[in-house]
């Protein structure tokens, strides 16, 4: 069995990362670190977890967390991880980093939206963790940078059309909604019951998020010419779930018909990307706990616009899930080991 330890194992990523990964058959949980609970069983801190995981939560040292694992998820804020995954990846461990510290390739735009960087030198190696786009990189890394939930959801939608020249890059805005599992589990104001529920509202309005660059990032790309989107983020009051609704004016002789081709063809032999028939939208509801992106489309003729829906769940394709199909890539494993069930409902 491969040995995985999960460093920031008491957030929401971490407590998802454990749910999945306790049933897969490939691997086994050897250690689940975390200041705030050390000494305390990880099944006590996540009730959730009762039967399934024995792990007691410690304070390791990069060292220790080391010698016990072959593969490491950094499940930590940014600036945390920049200072852990150069010690791991120089005792030959693979590490899948769900913070933010490597997945934007240019140190300038970094350090720009973030903070000075540590260990810059990385980001050059980092591999973009999207599977649908860089699953052969993804192969050969023994570093991969776990993209943010927001990207997953507007990037999955856009690249295929970028790719393709079916949209105006110039056009693009993207409105997405987030529940309130995206902010984290330590306690703030704005995500108290009483603050979310019976609203909904957004945040972080005028290109300001965090997650902009990395939208851009990979759109350019997709695009092969540098773009700029509008990107407003919207918190939901649901526990789980993002909803992107994707905005963008057609090309000249692009039609339903040939939009449907473009997805299927990108999309067909994709595990986790569903491609719902034309004018069928997706919904958080059918996502839940699943790492499926749902995707869907319609055009609206009378302004010749393509309107784009996305929807996942933040913590599993979001986050946690997308972490694990890495995983499983960088091992040569089924892609889908451990992530192959359905969707909750209701």
């Amino acid at each position: 069995m491969i040995k995985v330890a999960i460093i920031g194992a008491s957030g929401y990523t971490g407590v998802e990362l454990s749910r999945i990964l306790c049933n897969h058959p490939h691997v086994t949980l050897t250690a689940a670190t975390s200041r705030q609970y050390a000494g305390q069983p990880l099944s006590e801190v996540f009730p959730n977890l009762r039967g399934k995981v024995d792990l007691v939560c410690e304070n390791l040292s990069t060292d220790e967390i080391a010698e016990r694992s072959d593969v490491v998820f950094t499940a930590v804020p940014h600036k945390t991880a920049m200072d852990i995954v150069p010690q791991l990846l120089e005792a030959g461990k693979k590490v899948v980093d769900l913070s933010a510290d490597y997945r934007l390739r240019d140190l300038a735009t970094y350090e720009n939206w973030y903070q000075p960087h540590s260990s810059s030198s990385y980001l050059a190696e980092a591999i973009y963790g999207l599977p649908e786009r860089y699953r052969d990189d993804i192969s050969k890394a023994r570093l991969v940078a776990n993209p943010g939930c927001y990207p997953t959801s507007i990037i999955l939608a856009l690249a295929p059309l970028l790719e393709r020249g079916a949209i105006d890059s110039r056009t693009i805005i993207a409105d997405s909604k987030s529940g309130t599992s995206g902010a984290g589990r330590s306690a703030a104001v704005g995500t108290l019951f009483c603050e979310v529920a019976d609203g909904f509202r957004p945040y972080k309005v005028a290109g300001t998020h965090r997650h902009t660059p990395e939208i851009e990032q990979e759109l350019s790309c997709a695009a092969k010419t540098d773009i700029t989107v509008s990107f407003t983020p919207h918190l939901l009051p649901i526990s789980r779930g993002i909803l992107s609704t994707i905005y963008a004016e057609l090309q000249p002789d692009f039609d339903a018909e040939k939009i449907g081709a473009i997805y299927k063809q990108a999309y067909e032999s994709e595990t986790f990307v569903r491609v719902l028939p034309h004018n069928s939208l997706p919904a958080t509801q059918y996502v839940r706990g699943s790492n499926f992106c749902d995707l869907g489309f319609a055009i609206d003729t009378r302004t010749n616009r393509i309107v784009v829906v996305s929807a996942i769940d933040n913590i599993v394709k979001g986050a946690a899930g997308q972490a694990v199909q890495n995983m499983n890539i960088m091992l040569g494993l089924e892609e889908d080991a451990g992530l192959a069930g359905a969707p909750f409902f209701p």
